[in-house]
């Protein structure tokens, strides 16, 4: 982030939580690993793909023009809780 900005290129990225997907769907399927997964996110429950879509929106947008070096989480604040 620090060596691209002087060439007007923010670096940054989305580190995602625990999302329902095909990749985890083993995961998903198993109830012991969902209460767990419940109980330890604060949102209480697993991700949907769509809710990555605004936090991507938003670092390609303008509106992000001055956020650079920044990990944005999209993961039911389970990071903060840890």
């Amino acid at each position: 982030a620090t060596d691209w900005a002087q060439y007007g290129i923010n670096c940054n990225a989305i580190a995602p939580g625990y999302f329902d997907t095909p990749l985890n769907a083993a995961l998903v399927a198993d109830d012991e690993f969902s209460a767990w997964l419940a109980k330890r996110t604060p949102a209480g429950r697993w991700g949907n793909v769509e809710e990555l879509v605004g936090a991507a929106v938003f670092l390609a947008s303008a509106a992000s023009t001055f956020v650079n070096g920044h990990t944005l989480y999209v993961d039911g604040g389970i990071t903060a809780s840890l």
